[in-house]
């Protein structure tokens, strides 16, 4: 097998599949992409209600979990992340959200120059294909499938409508200027099925001469020889083998792997490394450090009609209806990514540019990540806080690239964290008990009383028992000047003190992002690969 490539790059995934492809087109370059995972052909990532099910599917993910944490009844939380072709956008909810614009803003005032809304916004356009169309805020032709949803739910018709109780108009697109509303979310589709950045991005070029793609393939470190990156070393087929970049070596392993990779490789804090005898190449504290997630809360409650997503026995004959009409069709229920709808709210504090909750409507039960079963009919709302101000880090457990790091969030370790989700938990509380679901007969389950009978302590209890991730780990690989003792990378993702080295995933955001975060993942691997081409000529 060829052993020298001109780009090596680490991770499949929301950012690796982009950079990959953008080289590609080139026609200038070999790429070798290197993913941890298998392959993605299982089914249940392309039809978008297969993700009520892929937490149960191990064998695509990489199945980490937290430390305990301390302020969430001492739980250790799961943290489902993707281990396939793809990576997490082949296992996501598939909502396209980019988060509020003068977040992107705050990145370029903190130090990553270059990285503003009026810089970014092109980014996202040129990613996208929308089925709504060309705009100021959309684009067309791109590799990335954006949709309107083919099927929804009356559920999520009548949160839209709930949203009335408080004061939350109804928005039709969540990625311009304005968002605080609520609405039906355009999710990564393309004709019907989820697009990955495996699907849309590597899936055309596949079988370029150009492109080589190793899949089962684990990078125990980066090659550094006098502070140059000279590839990686990686175990293929139970061997290990070194593989070499006359270029760059790319780390898109996400907020978790790639600060791993780099600490196995030398590049970290070095008494840290020292512990596990690892020799210190490069000695930068930061990576890491300045971890940031949304945490999220969900509020349920039960109904006595046959409505929704239930597993009940009554609506099996539904869901092989629709399944069959989606095997011809690719419409249906079985084309709906279940986060149908949700929205953008104020807490108490929230500031005029920056909602800072997320809502989630989902129209059935959701038991631990969807790995968990509950027979009955219900529905709920995820309620997140999109600004933590509580940040942890990523840490070795072992100097063997097999063992998982410790994941450490330090949720609610700032106390204005919790003042925000008991004000979301308020208003998810109030929306599900509004007339717009009258219909339903709805009763409280998750939290088993209403609003007006539970105090804060009662409500801060219920957060703390129940609180999870919403999957949106970031900030370990920080992006800034290299002056800057809280980075890792510079504004074009080059590691400190490191030459030929890139990490380029959502490990470099300065700070966590209003909203979802594959699309911004997939907008800084746009960037960079724009950079990394514009050397080439």
């Amino acid at each position: 097998m060829q052993n020298s490539f001109d780009y090596i790059i680490v991770g499949a995934g929301s950012a690796g599949c982009v950079l990959a492809r953008r080289l590609i087109d080139t026609q200038q370059v070999t790429v070798c992409l290197i993913e941890a995972g298998v392959s993605d052909s299982n089914p249940l990532i392309h039809i978008p209600f297969g993700v009520a099910l892929l937490s149960r599917m191990t064998s695509i993910n990489w199945n980490y979990n937290t430390a305990p944490q301390t302020q969430l009844d001492n739980r250790s939380l799961y943290w489902p992340r993707g281990k396939v072709m793809g990576g997490s956008s082949s296992v996501n909810a598939m909502c396209y959200i980019r988060g509020q614009y003068s977040d992107y803003d705050d990145w370029a005032a903190s130090g990553a120059i270059g990285w503003n809304a009026e810089c970014v916004i092109p980014l996202f356009k040129l990613s996208e294909d929308n089925t709504r169309g060309e705009s100021t805020f959309h684009g067309v032709g791109g590799p990335l499938g954006v949709s309107d949803l083919r099927y929804h739910d009356s559920l999520s018709q009548a949160f839209i409508a709930s949203g009335q109780s408080v004061q939350l108009p109804h928005i039709s697109d969540f990625n311009t200027h304005e968002r605080v509303g609520v609405g039906l979310y355009q999710v990564s589709h393309r004709n019907g099925q989820r697009c990955s950045t495996a699907k849309g991005y590597i899936a055309p070029v596949k079988d370029d001469p150009n492109l080589t793609i190793l899949s089962n393939t684990l990078v125990h470190r980066v090659l550094i020889n006098e502070q140059t990156a000279m590839g990686v070393e990686c175990t293929i087929d139970g061997s290990s083998t070194q593989l070499f970049a006359n270029n760059e070596v790319l780390l898109c392993g996400g907020a978790i792997n790639s600060p791993q990779i780099l600490m196995l490789s030398g590049i970290g804090d070095k008494n840290h490394l020292a512990k596990y005898h690892i020799e210190c190449l490069s000695d930068i504290p930061s990576v890491g450090q300045h971890l940031q997630d949304h945490l999220d809360v969900i509020v349920q409650v039960k109904c006595k009609t046959a409505s929704g997503y239930a597993l009940m026995p009554r609506l099996v004959p539904k869901y092989i209806h629709h399944a069959a009409k989606y095997a011809t069709t690719r419409d249906g229920l079985m084309s709906s990514n279940v986060a149908e709808a949700g929205g953008f709210a104020y807490s108490q504090l929230g500031t005029a540019d920056k909602p800072d909750l997320q809502f989630h409507f989902i129209p059935g039960i959701i038991v631990d990540h969807g790995r968990g079963i509950e027979f009955d009919y219900g529905f709920g709302v995820h309620v997140c806080h999109l600004y933590p101000k509580s940040q942890g880090y990523i840490r070795l457990q072992s100097n063997s690239p097999l063992a998982h790091p410790e994941i450490q969030p330090n949720y609610l370790s700032h106390p204005d964290d919790l003042i925000a989700l008991v004000d979301g938990v308020k208003l998810a509380m109030t929306m599900l008990a509004s007339s717009a679901f009258s219909a339903y007969t709805p009763s409280p389950w998750q939290p088993s009383l209403p609003l007006e009978n539970m105090t804060d302590e009662q409500i801060i209890a219920f957060i703390k028992s129940q609180a999870q991730t919403v999957y949106h780990p970031v900030g370990t690989c920080r992006m800034g000047q290299i002056d800057d003792p809280t980075t890792v990378v510079d504004p074009h993702c080059n590691v400190k003190h490191i030459k030929r080295l890139r990490v380029v995933d959502a490990s470099v955001m300065p700070s966590i992002i209003g909203g979802n975060t594959n699309a911004p993942t997939i907008m800084i691997a746009e960037k960079i690969a724009q950079h990394i081409i514009a050397q080439l000529t």
